[in-house]
Order: C-alpha cells, then structure tokens, then sequence
C-alpha cells in the first residue's frame, strides 16, 4: 500500500539533525481542538466524534480532511505524509474503522473503548499505545477534575482520544504546529508534546492545592467544624492524582530506555527526559500532600478530642457544681421538713389526741422540733452537704 511505502520514506527523512527548539506555551484555547468545518455530504458514522484531523509533511499541515475516510484516502495518496487525528469520545464504530485501518491492536481498542484506564505505556509491534491521566484545578468549587487520554503512536499516524476536557489539544496542536522543526520529527514528538501538556497541566493543580492545605491548616487550628470532612475529600483526591502521576515516572523512564533502540532525536531525548524531570517533581509533590494531609487529620483528630475532653469536663464540672447545690437544697427541706411534720400532726385539732390537754404540749413540741433540727443539720454538716 503507498501508506506503508510511505513510512520507509518518513524513516529516511526523519534522519538525524540538529535544531534549536524552545518550549513554547500556546495560549490556551476556551475549549478543546476546534472542530473542523463540516463535510458537504459525510457519513455520519465519519465525523460524529472527530475533533480534528489533519495531514502534515516536513512539519507543515498539507491536508484538513473532513472525515475518517477522506483522512484514509488522502493518506494512502501522499507520501511521506503523517496523519494527526484527534476524537473526543468516539463510537464503536469509528474506534473499529481507526484500527482496521492503521492495524490496531485489539486490546488496545478495547481499552479505548472502555475508558476509565490507569496510566500505561504499551507497545504492540510498530504501534505505541499510551494512556495518560489529565488533571485540572477548578476554582470555584476548588475541586480536581481528571480526564482521560488515549494515545496510538505509530510510523506514521497519531490518534488521540480523549474523554473529558482536559487537556487541551488544540493548544498542541497549534504549538506543534508553530514549530515545524520539531513537527518534523514525526509521531514521537507529537507523543512528547502531549506528555508535556498533560504534565504542564498538573502544575495549576498542585499550586491550587497548596493553596488548599494551607486553609485547611489555618481552619484546623481556628475550630471550623466542616474541616474534617473538606481534609477527607481532598485526601480522596489526592489519591487519584497519585494514580494519574505515579505511573508516569515509569513510562518516561521506558521511552528513555528505548532511545537508541528506536534511534530516538538527540534533542528529542533531552525534551523527554525535561517531560520526566518535571513528572518525578509532581509525583514527589503529590506524595508530599498526601502525607500533610494524613498529618493534618491527625492534628485535627487530636485536638476535635480536646476540645470535647474539655467540653465533657465543662459539663462534669458544671454537674457537680449542681449536685452539690440540690445536697444543699435537700438538706433544708430535710431541716425544715421535720418541725413542719411535728406541726401539721398537732395542727389536726381532733379531740381525743394524745397529750392534746397537757400544759406541757406546747414547750415540748418546740424542743422536739429544735432537736430534730439541730440533729440533722449537725449530720448534714459532718457530710458536707451544708
């Protein structure tokens, strides 16, 4: 077929050369690639999820085509040309025509399909299948959003597939595109300028949340009652920005590996390898958050004890303050209680009570009433109820 023809002229091309190429940071585009001026009659099944396609020689774009089957034709038809495709949540049917046509391996469309993969870095013969993790930092709810990307790489095709809105490819692209001598390269350093995306993009997320940490530290230590549960969710997060960093460090350190056996660009080694110094970085950064996060739910931990230590020992206080003034309470109705009973039984006027006509009645139940008085307040008193 001229397409497979065509990759043994790529290879000759793509010899080694020299070039002076700096990191240049596009500006970032409001939403993802922006989608391309519909076809006069495609195939619904063509264009429904395709971003972007295009068609670059030299480092130069030679070819938009509207759909995957114009991108297919005009492939075959010029030679020593590399195809960039990019899909946002493509169909079945169109992940099924992407690997009839570039030889796709099955499991790799498979993943692809079912989304929701750990970052990895496959290689099935000449094709390269990587699945990266894209994070951004949203402000407002001052939440982590992750997204995922699925990268074929093969001699002489790039397919992208995206689910979710990060990262921005159209700003890759244009990038890329702004730099035809790193263009040039072919597929790899279009690899390398999506890795560098994705890694460039987890730094608003870390700043975002340093940010947080340091208010979670400040409400810690202030008494906020909904702390607890913003440390739980950001240590949740946390969690999967490790998932999305960690593998990086080992698929970088893969492709580093396999430089001289692939004849990798010098210069597009040393941009790798600046890719893998910045994702050992943030994987460090993360593992760091998620430490002061653990230590700042101690922390909480300890002092929400404390403080209901405190509030418990309040409380105890505060009842025993209570018990002792109802002991004293008790102990004069107790005192008052026993001249009020002598009282009410010789208040009850009937005529044939006891000592009702003994001159000594009265005096005697004055005494009664002063001893059984002073009896319980002396006893009472020992107790230290009074």
């Amino acid at each position: 077929m001229p397409r497979r023809q065509g990759r043994a002229d790529r290879s000759e091309h793509n010899g080694a050369r020299r070039y002076s190429w700096r990191r240049a940071t596009a500006p970032a585009s409001p939403s993802s690639e922006p989608p391309t001026a519909p076809a006069a009659a495609p195939a619904p099944q063509d264009q429904g999820s395709v971003v972007n396609a295009a068609l670059y020689r030299d480092g130069v774009r030679v070819a938009t085509p509207d759909t995957l089957t114009d991108t297919y034709r005009q492939l075959r038809e010029k030679p020593r040309t590399m195809a960039w495709i990019g899909l946002a949540r493509p169909s079945d049917s169109e992940l099924k025509s992407l690997a009839a046509e570039f030889d796709l391996h099955e499991l790799a469309v498979e993943d692809a399909m079912e989304a929701h993969q750990r970052p990895k870095l496959e290689r099935y013969g000449e094709t390269l299948f990587v699945v990266l993790r894209a994070a951004r930092y949203l402000d407002a709810p001052e939440e982590v959003e992750f997204g995922e990307l699925h990268v074929f790489v093969g001699p002489d095709f790039v397919i992208t597939v995206r689910h979710g809105a990060a990262p921005d490819l159209s700003a890759v692209r244009h990038r890329m595109e702004a730099t035809p001598d790193l263009l040039r390269l072919g597929p790899e350093a279009v690899l390398y300028a999506i890795l560098d995306a994705v890694v460039d993009g987890y730094a608003p997320v870390v700043s975002g949340v340093q940010n947080d940490i340091d208010e979670i530290e400040t409400e810690v230590f202030s008494g906020a009652p909904a702390v607890s549960r913003r440390i739980y969710e950001l240590s949740r997060e946390m969690v999967e920005f490790q998932r999305a960093t960690r593998p990086l460090v080992g698929m970088l350190h893969a492709l580093m590996a396999g430089f001289a056996k692939y004849g990798t660009d010098e210069e597009l080694q040393r941009y790798l390898r600046d890719v893998a110094d910045h994702v050992t970085h943030t994987s460090e950064r993360v593992d760091s958050f998620r430490q002061a996060l653990a230590d700042i739910l101690t922390v909480n931990a300890t002092l929400v004890t404390q403080q209901q230590n405190a509030e418990m020992r309040a409380l105890a206080e505060a009842g025993f303050e209570q018990n002792e003034e109802i002991k004293k309470i008790s102990s004069w109705a107790a005192i008052l209680f026993a001249p009020t009973l002598v009282g009410t039984i010789y208040g009850m006027n009937f005529d044939h009570m006891p000592e009702l006509h003994w001159m000594g009645g009265y005096p005697f139940a004055l005494l009664l009433m002063a001893v059984v008085c002073t009896s319980l307040y002396v006893i009472f008193k020992r107790r230290d109820w009074l």
